[in-house]
């Protein structure tokens, strides 16, 4: 497997992305996409601990993404308790898909859509929390939206791949997901997998990754941190797509869970494994 780095640019036009990286299908970083947000210098961990830490926020680890467990919260935690523990070391515990703009509306005032493209998807706006070492496991979108990932004040490593690679990623059937660890490959298990290429980069304060619709990605915190996704779709063709995985997984991957168990997670691994084994 091989990993190359993600180019980051700045001064980047509207015009530039859309033919250079939008169209292509093809990731970047913006150093100063989100230069006018309030919220780059104001939501520090002190800020939103006093103003905010009363909040009662859903925490998921790292069985997040288990066949039998299927997004299930681990436990509850008030915020300001929460930020001081990924302050302080690592930690599993991560804020997975909460729309802290619901609980805290005036958050909203602190950010700007962007105008770097069309079709943001103003109702999905998602903060991500995580402790040091904590990881996303590799995977891609269910909705199928591109996304721009904005982060705060610390680092975080973001591995991408296309979606050209997802045979080489043993994707399992049903699902959006890959049980492939880009950090730690076992060849071994997923020998398809040496053939593979990926996209890496440290995303720092203020920097924002273009996550390009159906790209997988892998995320690991460096640092205890967060970071704000927003969502922008530029076809009606991925929307369809979104919804068909919507329809797979919640009518097909999960009553097939709750009818076979462990053996439907078998299958998924067998087939992916079949799928890989067709570019050997």
């Amino acid at each position: 497997m091989k990993l190359v780095p993600i180019e980051k640019r700045s001064g980047l036009t509207r015009e530039e992305f859309i033919e250079n990286y939008l169209k292509p299908s093809k990731p970047v970083v913006f150093t100063d996409l989100v230069k006018d947000w309030p919220a780059i210098e104001k939501w520090t961990f002190d800020w939103l601990r006093e103003n905010h830490g009363n909040l009662d926020v859903p925490l998921v680890d790292n069985h997040i993404h288990d066949a039998d467990k299927y997004f299930q919260i681990a436990k509850t935690m008030k915020f300001g308790d929460y930020l001081t523990l990924i302050e302080n070391g690592p930690t599993d515990l991560r804020i997975f898909l909460f729309d802290i703009f619901k609980k805290i509306p005036e958050l909203a005032d602190d950010i700007r859509f962007p105008t770097i493209m069309d079709g943001f998807l103003k109702s999905y706006k998602f903060v991500f929390f995580g402790g040091e070492g904590s990881i996303t496991s590799l995977h891609y979108d269910m909705d199928c939206s591109n996304v721009f990932l904005t982060q705060f004040h610390t680092r975080k490593q973001v591995i991408l791949f296309s979606p050209e690679e997802s045979r080489r990623l043993y994707h399992h059937p049903f699902t959006v997901m890959s049980k492939v660890d880009p950090l730690k490959p076992d060849y071994e298990r997923f020998p398809a997998l040496k053939g593979a290429v990926g996209h890496e980069t440290t995303l720092l304060h203020g920097e924002t990754i273009f996550i390009p619709s159906l790209w997988w990605h892998y995320i690991r915190y460096i640092d205890g941190g967060f970071s704000l996704a927003l969502r922008a779709n530029n076809s009606i063709f991925t929307a369809v797509r979104g919804g068909m995985n919507l329809v797979r997984h919640t009518f097909v991957d999960r009553s097939m869970t709750k009818l076979l168990g462990l053996d439907w997670q078998h299958w998924k691994e067998k087939k992916a494994v079949e799928n890989a084994e067709t570019i050997l």
